[in-house]
């Protein structure tokens, strides 16, 4: 098995992103609003609390794009918006060849779309689908779908461009935004999508960043009070985005140094390990033996979390062992029994592989 992971910032160039975004923040918000928590409701003329347009005009400016929305329903919405607001129902959408992520699915099917596929990791699929069928719109999931998958995001939305200048691309950065250099929309991605609660943000607040034109359509469709971000939540959003790239920069890291100890032998019943964007970037281990369940189950003992909340949440800080994605497990049947992520979240390395050397003693008897 050869994984393709994205390469992740540097923790110094994860730093400059820290200050990047600190100073777009005080660009546009004066320093006496910074010490409150925003206001609420459907204020005149803006239709949204003030504090949630500052944050938004903020969010805009620091992925460099015309626009960006904060929404409910996280990661899953945005897309969701997204989709509805550039591709619209009952058209024709563009994905990868490779399963797609349960809740893009569920949206996809509400939005009435119809799926055409292609190998993201040949152009000359791509090209030959664009080509060849009536397409409305691409959808790209920026982490990998199957752990072969080795596309390289700019080099997709050229590809694609090249061939249709004008056609919406949307892409899903859920997992990959502040991890790398970039989101689809600084890339020449009509809208980008993520979920702030996977960079230390609030619960359940999603944000689209992109081109004006679709972003316009869905601010004039939530005219509700209800369905607005209040001010307080915006300003936890980018409170949260402030440490989340060092904190994903460090992560990605320990990832390495585990990696690197498991492939040296440091655990015999461990075979092999890699480092792959499953959703998140973790440590996929493939064991000697069909013990995988019973790993998890002791590595919970010992304080290892049995479950993510939002996979890198602010709740998270204990490391992850856990079963490997579904969309993994529909590549390979095997992969339940055999295989186990790690996500260190804010732990260190010896940490990890201690809890992982007593859990694996523990399941072996």
């Amino acid at each position: 098995m050869k994984a393709y992971p994205l390469t992740s910032l540097t923790v110094t160039e994860a730093q400059q992103l820290q200050f990047k975004l600190v100073d777009a923040i005080t660009r546009i918000v004066p320093g006496d609003e910074l010490l409150t928590r925003g206001d609420l409701g459907v204020v005149k003329g803006l239709n949204q609390p003030k504090t949630t347009y500052q944050i938004e005009q903020v969010l805009a400016n620091f992925f460099e794009s015309e626009q960006a929305m904060l929404v409910r329903g996280s990661g899953t919405n945005a897309i969701r918006l997204a989709l509805h607001a550039a591709v619209g129902t009952g058209k024709t959408l563009l994905v990868h060849d490779a399963p797609i992520y349960p809740t893009t699915k569920v949206s996809i099917e509400m939005l009435g779309i119809q799926t055409i596929h292609a190998d993201f990791n040949d152009q000359t699929s791509v090209t030959q689908a664009l080509n060849e069928r009536q397409v409305d719109g691409v959808l790209i999931q920026v982490t990998r779908q199957k752990i072969s998958d080795s596309y390289d995001l700019a080099q997709l939305i050229a590809t694609i461009r090249r061939v249709n200048p004008l056609i919406p691309i949307i892409t899903d950065d859920n997992y990959a935004a502040l991890k790398t250099k970039a989101i689809g929309s600084q890339l020449g991605g009509t809208l980008a999508c993520f979920s702030t609660f996977k960079l230390l943000g609030p619960e359940g607040i999603g944000c689209i960043v992109g081109e004006k034109e679709y972003i316009s359509k869905l601010r004039e469709e939530n005219y509700s009070g209800g369905g607005q971000v209040q001010g307080h939540e915006a300003l936890d959003v980018v409170k949260g985005m402030i440490y989340a790239p060092v904190a994903l920069a460090i992560s990605a890291e320990v990832s390495e140094a585990v990696c690197r100890r498991i492939n040296e032998g440091e655990i015999a019943e461990f075979k092999k390990a890699y480092i792959v964007n499953a959703q998140s970037k973790v440590v996929v281990v493939k064991l000697k033996e069909p013990i995988a369940q019973a790993i998890i189950t002791e590595a919970t003992k010992l304080g290892a979390l049995p479950h993510p909340v939002g996979a890198e949440s602010q709740y998270e800080f204990a490391p992850l062992v856990y079963r490997v994605s579904g969309t993994f497990k529909q590549s390979d049947p095997e992969a339940e029994t055999t295989m186990i992520r790690i996500n260190p979240n804010r732990s260190g390395t010896d940490t990890i592989m201690r809890i992982l050397q007593a859990s694996v003693k523990r399941a072996s008897r």
